[in-house]
């Protein structure tokens, strides 16, 4: 029975960290007093101890306790022993290196999936997918494997964001890069848009926020998918 929180950002404009989706996990997180916070991401090269004082600021103020991973002498255990879960964002290829390097991903895996609260945002959320392969992070390390916990059928596109009418920019638009992505591999995408998440609760997936996501699938039109509706594969 998964229950998960699967958000595209911690922070939108104007807003604080995780403040917008507080009132959303303190219902996700209904009973939990404890949380294991995964820093692997380290997002702009901040600490594991530093990034943790971030994450526990925050859910102090619906009296959720924070403690970060590396703070554990056995990092599996830890895991297979929490109340819930919070993986932050950043780096994606960095998180990835970590949880198979410390050997965890297949712990997060068990507990994820026997229904622990479980909580990512950006890349914590890019790893809930079959692959990590839809980030658009810089590849600043190299992991053993872009599989991840495959605990949505589909890969995650956090900040998603559509073309800009009149820019002068000539990069590539993130749809660009997902259909080049779909001439190799045919695993779904959703394009998670800043502010909007999914709602995971065994194997339905809701889409939550204020805003569409665009869903991608190989040889298909993209679809644009309506808040509150379910997301099918």
């Amino acid at each position: 029975m998964k229950k998960m929180i699967v958000a595209s950002t911690s922070t939108i404009f104007e807003s604080g960290y995780l403040e917008y989706l507080l009132p959303t996990l303190k219902k996700h997180f209904a009973n939990v007093k404890s949380i294991v916070f995964i820093p692997f991401a380290r997002p702009g090269g901040i600490s594991y101890k530093d990034y943790t004082v971030i994450a526990k600021k925050a859910f102090e103020t619906i009296n959720i306790d924070v403690k970060g991973l590396h703070e554990f002498d056995n990092y599996k255990e830890a895991i297979l022993e929490a109340e819930g879960i919070f993986t932050g964002g950043g780096n994606t290829f960095e998180l990835v290196n970590q949880l198979y390097k410390q050997e965890v991903l297949p712990s997060l895996k068990i507990i994820v999936e026997k229904g622990v609260p479980y909580l990512g945002t950006s890349a914590g959320s890019n790893i809930c997918g079959v692959s990590m392969m839809n980030t658009n992070d810089m590849p600043i390390v190299y992991p053993p494997s872009f599989k991840t916990l495959g605990c949505i059928p589909f890969n995650i596109n956090a900040h998603y964001l559509d073309p800009v009418k009149d820019s002068t920019h000539m990069g590539e638009t993130r749809e660009t890069r997902i259909k080049e992505f779909h001439v190799f591999n045919d695993t779904p995408v959703l394009g998670l848009r800043e502010g909007s998440w999914l709602e995971v609760k065994d194997n339905k997936i809701m889409l939550q926020g204020k805003l569409t996501a665009r869903f991608f699938q190989q040889n298909k039109q993209p679809i644009e998918l309506e808040s509150g509706r379910e997301v099918v594969v």
